[in-house]
């Protein structure tokens, strides 16, 4: 089994209907609502340690969690507080996870160069004087690996962990099965 760790879930719900920002920036002291800067309210949580995104169409996006449960306590804790204010809202809002970032070890030292050969250049971008890591993009399951020379990748774009664990397996098996990793 792949070792990973998951660093950042995005993930959306929708409360139902339009949102009255400004009374549940009100309501929920420590938020932040400066329409003129960006259209959302913010609100940053220590527990899980989240930032909900409320915008006026109802939409919420969560970010920062380390987990999907994260997600889903991040959005109950604040639904519950913007309900207390008197605010009604969706009951039990259908969460979907937008992206997952991960990072993983794979125990040693990559050759960049060799690899972007041998994966090839459909799905391979490697220019090291724009950056140092090489992005390999993987159709299934659809995600983006950051990979670097100190072994260490970057997994974006899951939309479950189980992708991500997925992909840390293929290209561990690619890079094993033409020498490129011992």
């Amino acid at each position: 089994m792949a070792k990973f760790r998951i660093e950042n879930v995005v993930a959306s719900t929708s409360l139902g209907h339009e949102l009255d920002l400004k009374a549940i920036a009100l309501a929920l002291g420590g938020s932040e609502y400066e329409p003129e800067q960006f259209p959302g309210l913010i609100y940053r949580i220590q527990e899980p340690k989240t930032a909900i995104l409320l915008f006026r169409s109802g939409k919420v996006v969560c970010t920062g969690a380390k987990s999907l449960e994260n997600v889903k306590t991040a959005i109950d804790l604040v639904s519950k507080q913007i309900q207390a204010a008197g605010i009604p809202i969706k009951k039990d809002p259908e969460i979907e996870v937008q992206n997952i970032v991960a990072t993983s070890d794979l125990g040693a030292q990559i050759d960049l160069n060799a690899v972007a050969i041998t994966l090839g250049l459909g799905s391979v971008e490697y220019e090291p004087e724009q950056f140092p890591g090489l992005v390999y993009r993987i159709d299934e399951p659809k995600v983006v690996l950051l990979m670097f020379g100190s072994g260490k990748v970057v997994c974006t774009g899951a939309r479950k962990p189980a992708d991500v664990e997925k992909a840390v397996e293929k290209i561990t098996a690619e890079l094993k099965a033409n020498g490129l990793l011992h």
